[in-house]
């Protein structure tokens, strides 16, 4: 609805009265990628949208992110001749979900989800590349899928922004080599196998070659991908639709009428300004991370780790969640899990500062395996992300620390890597001597260098050799998904998954429990809508991506659960942002 602006002078506090005031049509607080997609979709109908993003920088979370999005029936699949079966994701989810399970919302997202790829890749600069050969993540579960739910955003280069990419945020510094991001796929297939392939070889020299140069003479990386490219394409789109992106700039208040929100009073560098928003304002700020006083008290609720180790920016503390919750928002506690899951490790850095690794990639790769404090394997290890760490709390005994260690031997870690340590040709003595992988010349002396049990690790690894010698994994039946093998080397036969640890040195990286943000949020309807209390929605208010409470129910039933709903939902609230617009015009 068209909402009457209040007059400059209306009271709301004296810091807000003496500020200055400008006007638009939508209001976006967060310039991650749910809220860009509201301000592109609306911009797109001809709405004058204005976003604030309180950091000097904008992308959010999602310029970290590894930037795929499910998002089952996408046109790039149906191209491809991916055809879902009648209500399949549908029937996937409510099965993922169980008691959380939302049909309203899930119905919304997924009708919407092929319609927001279908408009963005022929409508703004945001183009896709499909990930047709990724896997549901459960392929037990009734619905399960095993390709043409993925999506990403297709590389670009950062120049093409202009002024606008100084503004943009860095690729996440553990994920990246020398600034420069890897993507999924052929890409980082060539990295693992530069030593072993000459094709790769040449691939990996011309891409190092470009990011050197790029390096001497932009001093950041311009060939971008992943959810870098994904952010940086969505904020082209913004500009080239006249879009105001305003970093710096921190949303301190809704203003409400007491029946509709307004816009919001920010802080900016220059002072305090009013926005005022004609027809809606969109939080998206990126969760609650890093707000350790709501964590703490969501910990206890849910009976999870007191702290974790969030990989999203420090920026993501709650904002979103603090501004409806003071106009009548509510967020919902109804939800398996606060947090997106992910295992991540501590990297000690020369300069003092300490970064968070996401251990994404290796966990699935045959000859690793993850133990307990008792030596003892406790998961699938080629499994999610999310499912690594909820069987890791659940395994660990009560008042004991939530950690486990990544077990491997020297000739792992110099085929694929070991967390933030690269495979040959990159040296690995580096993170040796900082203390972030453990070392031993045996198994026992690995254990002792862990402070873990050595007779359990030693019965661990010598029961899973035995198995492992003939590709199989009777206790957790690693490689047995389509996920899971898509994951592994395909090199290794039988199971691309499992092979035996063989001679020392052998390597150790203590895991604890991170995330990729939160899943618990302001509770909303179908449209994006925030509700109160009472289940009715706050006039000209919606919520968008971590700030929306999932529609996962708290799960993670698949890779980009967390991107695929937050641009279609951002999607969802700017076209019901721009049909008030339209109604009125």
């Amino acid at each position: 609805m068209e909402t009457s602006i209040p007059d400059d002078t209306a009271r709301h506090d004296g810091q807000i009265n003496s500020s200055q005031t400008v006007h638009c049509d939508m209001l976006v607080v967060g310039s991650g990628a749910g809220g860009l997609s509201a301000a592109v979709t609306a911009a797109w109908h001809g709405l004058k949208v204005i976003v604030v993003e309180k950091e000097p920088v904008f992308g959010g979370a999602a310029a970290w992110s590894g930037g795929w999005m499910w998002v089952p029936g996408n046109p790039l699949a149906r191209e491809a001749g991916y055809d879902d079966a009648p209500d399949g994701p549908f029937t996937y989810l409510r099965h993922e979900t169980g008691p959380y399970f939302d049909p309203a919302r899930v119905k919304a997202f997924l009708h919407a989800a092929p319609e927001m790829v279908e408009f963005f890749h022929t409508k703004t600069d945001l183009k896709f590349v499909e990930g047709n050969a990724i896997a549901d993540m459960h392929g037990w579960t009734e619905g399960a899928a095993t390709g043409g739910h993925q999506v990403c955003a297709a590389p670009i280069n950062g120049l093409a922004l202009g002024p606008l990419f100084d503004k943009l945020r860095r690729p996440m510094r553990e994920t990246s080599f020398l600034g420069m991001p890897i993507m999924a796929g052929n890409d980082l297939k060539a990295f693992l196998a530069m030593t072993r392939s000459l094709k790769s070889f040449a691939h990996v020299a011309k891409r190092v070659g470009r990011h050197l140069f790029d390096l001497g003479l932009y001093r950041r990386a311009t060939q971008l991908v992943n959810g870098n490219a994904l952010i940086a394409r969505l904020a082209l789109s913004a500009e080239r639709l006249g879009v105001e992106i305003r970093v710096s700039s921190s949303a301190k208040e809704l203003i409400y009428d007491g029946y509709a929100v307004c816009g919001a009073a920010v802080e900016t560098g220059n002072g305090p300004l009013r926005i005022l928003a004609r027809y809606g304002t969109v939080l998206a700020t990126g969760g609650f991370p890093h707000d350790e006083e709501r964590w703490s008290e969501v910990a206890n609720q849910f009976s999870t780790p007191t702290r974790h180790w969030s990989v999203t920016p420090e920026s993501a503390c709650g904002d979103g969640l603090r501004l409806a919750e003071a106009v009548g928002g509510f967020v919902d506690p109804s939800i398996a899990s606060p947090a997106a899951w992910c295992p991540v490790s501590l990297v000690p850095y020369p300069d003092g500062t300490t970064g968070r690794f996401p251990h994404i990639i290796e966990r699935a790769k045959p000859g690793i395996i993850a133990v307990l404090a008792d030596g003892r394997r406790f998961v699938n290890e080629a499994h999610g992300y999310y499912d690594y760490v909820t069987a890791m709390i659940k395994a660990t005994p009560p008042g004991a620390e939530v950690t486990s260690w990544l077990i491997c031997d020297h000739a792992f870690q110099r085929r694929y890597g070991l967390g933030a340590s690269r495979p040959s040709p990159l040296p690995v003595k580096p993170f040796i001597n900082s203390g972030y992988i453990k070392t031993g010349r045996s198994i026992a002396e690995l254990a002792n260098a862990c402070g873990i049990s050595s007779s359990g690790l030693e019965a661990t690894i010598e029961f899973y050799n035995r198995h492992a010698a003939r590709g199989e994994d009777p206790l957790f039946e690693r490689g047995s998904t389509a996920f899971n093998r898509k994951g592994g080397d395909a090199d290794v036969k039988p199971n691309p998954c499992v092979a035996p640890i063989g001679k020392g040195p052998y390597y150790a990286i203590k895991v604890l429990p991170g995330s990729f943000g939160t899943f618990m949020g302001l509770k909303t309807d179908a449209t994006a809508a925030v509700l109160s209390k009472e289940g009715t929605a706050i006039a000209n208010l919606f919520a968008v991506g971590a700030d929306m409470s999932s529609v996962m129910g708290g799960y993670y039933p698949s890779g980009g659960i967390n991107l695929g709903p937050a641009l279609t939902f951002g999607y969802i609230a700017g076209r019901e942002i721009a049909s008030q617009f339209c109604a009125a015009n």
